[in-house]
């Protein structure tokens, strides 16, 4: 079975694509994530891919929108998946275009509820507590030009507490990313093939 070779697109830490990372390596999966792209000079998510041997690139907000500077390097390692991880600026149609079906996004709510411009991290955090919401999650879907807008491959959920600050509820929820977002990659990258 041929490998599909995976990017990861992330602005931020990059817990998620550490855990990616680590996942794909064991031999028994026919994927492996090849390249770690972000928006961000200084994201902590190019140490970690660093530390762990993957290759990555830094492609600003406005060289995003170039065709001609992105698709070049997705084709340099032979990406046929590409993952946001945590990834802010959108992503502009013609990288939809060019995989389509084949990009994935993770969002810390249970979509549509606190997703769409400006939420993203805490700020979803924030506004769930705020709602008083029994139950958070995360949601894994479909990129497409609008913010949070995909059609929704998969959702998981985790009760909350009236007791549960900002910072609570993102650590629970980011158990939920860390158990299932591998999983779900792996099983649409098998589907695909």
């Amino acid at each position: 079975m041929e490998q599909v070779n995976i990017a990861v697109f992330a602005s931020g830490s990059g817990s998620n694509c550490e855990n990616l990372i680590k996942y794909f390596n064991e031999a028994k999966h026919s994927a492996r994530v090849s390249l770690v792209v972000s928006n961000k000079s200084d994201a902590q998510v190019l140490e970690r891919a660093q530390r762990l041997g993957v290759p990555s690139v830094v492609i600003p907000k406005t060289d995003l929108q170039r065709p001609e500077v992105v698709l070049p390097v997705l084709e340099k390692y032979h990406v046929g998946f590409v993952v946001l991880a945590g990834f802010l600026p959108l992503i502009p149609n013609y990288l939809i275009d060019a995989f389509p079906q084949r990009i994935v996004n993770i969002h810390p709510s249970l979509l549509p509820k606190y997703g769409g411009k400006g939420m993203w991290g805490h700020h979803v955090h924030e506004a769930v507590k705020a709602a008083g919401e029994t139950e958070t999650g995360m949601t894994i879907h479909w990129v497409t030009p609008q913010c949070d807008a995909g059609d929704i491959i998969a959702q998981f959920h985790v009760r909350l507490s009236p007791n549960d600050t900002p910072d609570d509820i993102a650590a629970k929820e980011h158990v939920l990313e860390m158990t299932y977002f591998p999983y779900v990659v792996e099983q649409l990258i098998a589907m695909m093939k």
